[in-house]
């Protein structure tokens, strides 16, 4: 639903201070709910100002630009990294804790695609064998797939 105008929210203003009537019989000779007429009331008590508030709802995002570089530049460096492993990564060179969820939006948002690269000689690492020895002790069965 669109905000009422400026000049409109000052029109209703004007009556009730210059006028003696109640909130609710201001409210009907606007077409506006009470509610309205009391949060605008409120509002301009408050603050002074009757324009629409801005940005109502939705998520502040948790990075900085300059943080989000950060996370972008691992990605790209690491780019055979687990979400976790980014995680990680990330806290450990700014010291700032992010879920794997959050990594995973932020890569979105950079529009870095996290294609793992797992060539024959990749394969072999030390590290791809650790991830294997991991997998094969949690009680699951490799499968040998060529």
């Amino acid at each position: 639903m669109k905000s009422y105008p400026v000049e409109f929210r000052q029109k209703i203003l004007d009556c009730y201070y210059n006028e003696p009537i109640s909130q609710r019989q201001l409210a009907k000779r606007f077409c506006v709910t009470l509610s309205f007429v009391q949060k605008l009331l409120k509002q301009y008590r408050e603050t002074g100002d009757v324009r629409p508030k801005t940005y109502r709802c939705g998520r502040h995002l948790k990075l900085t630009p300059e943080q989000m570089i950060v996370l972008g530049t691992l990605i790209e460096e690491n780019n055979d990294a687990t979400l976790a492993e980014l995680s990680k990564l990330f806290l450990e060179r700014t010291g700032i804790v992010l879920s794997v969820a959050t990594v995973a939006r932020i890569a979105e948002r950079l529009r870095i695609t996290r294609k793992k690269t797992l060539h024959p000689p990749a394969r072999e690492t030390e590290r791809v064998q650790k991830l294997r020895q991991e997998y094969k002790v949690s009680g699951w069965v490799e499968l040998n797939i060529r």
